[in-house]
């Protein structure tokens, strides 16, 4: 892909907070091959959150999207993170061992995705080895590169970043999606890895700010977060990276992929909820 992701400049200043999209993405590159219908393929997507957030650059925050889309290769995912029984050949790189890291890969969602939420296989065919290594060398690391200099960025000027990787998911856990199929989704899902990607007070805070709008949520479950929070998150060095699921049913039609006018005061609700980070040092207590 000749533009796997955009990144939109902070206006009026920059902030230490950054945001990031590696799942909106929807253009569909002609080397895909897939056999999967579109209207199954295109549930994969976090539809529509780049709109959700298209405000942030004017509030002096950088944002990062992934344009290529997560059924061809998933950004939120290590490159290690593998399905060796996809390829038609070898694979020479590294493949993930640690049993917690492969639980996606046992689902059909790691790096590159076997099968969709349902169950529906994406290929008809083997890929190579080859073909993966171009979407690796195109997509994941210009993208993890442009994610990891705005972080950069943000903790030189301020000395510290506060990191929202954004995301969506279905108001109810399909059967494959994650290890709780048929759980009914919160309406967000607020993950720091257990405490290790950001300082715990600073995810419950967020927490307490979108009750405080009306919004039921949950704390890493089922959602912890995965690769973009674990591999930018560091809170004993001021680095926070938290990864932010909100509710698909409070912005559009699941089926249709619409957007309601519900989506309107979703909208001014996130602004409201990084108004409060832009105004939150978590270094003070």
């Amino acid at each position: 892909m000749n533009d796997p992701f955009e990144l939109t400049a902070p206006r009026g200043g920059h902030a230490p907070l950054v945001l990031d999209s590696p799942h909106s993405g929807t253009n569909y590159p002609d080397d895909f091959r897939h056999a999967c219908e579109m209207p199954e393929l295109r549930q994969a997507e976090d539809t529509h959150v780049e709109k959700l957030y298209d405000f942030a650059p004017s509030m002096g925050i950088a944002w990062i999207e992934a344009l290529f889309p997560r059924s061809y290769l998933d950004a939120n995912r290590n490159v290690t993170e593998i399905d060796t029984s996809m390829f038609e050949d070898e694979w020479r790189g590294e493949v993930e061992s640690d049993a917690k890291a492969l639980a996606k890969v046992r689902l059909g969602k790691g790096l590159v995705w076997r099968i969709t939420d349902n169950g529906v296989p994406l290929y008809s065919r083997k890929l190579t080895a080859r073909e993966v290594e171009g979407r690796i060398a195109n997509c994941w690391r210009p993208y993890h590169e442009a994610v990891a200099r705005a972080i950069d960025d943000a903790h030189r000027r301020h000395g510290y970043s506060i990191h929202l990787d954004c995301h969506s998911m279905p108001a109810v856990s399909a059967p494959y999606s994650t290890d709780f199929p048929g759980l009914v989704h919160a309406d967000f899902v607020i993950g720091d890895r257990d405490g290790t990607t950001a300082d715990p007070r600073l995810s419950k805070k967020i927490c307490s700010h979108l009750e405080s709008l009306g919004y039921t949520t949950s704390y890493n479950h089922p959602y912890k977060g995965v690769e973009l929070v674990r591999r930018y998150g560091d809170p004993a060095r001021d680095r926070h990276s938290i990864q932010v699921e909100l509710n698909r049913k409070l912005y559009m039609d699941e089926a249709t992929l619409e957007m309601t006018p519900q989506a309107a005061k979703l909208k001014t609700d996130l602004r409201s909820l990084l108004s409060m980070l832009l105004a939150t040092d978590p270094r003070i207590a």
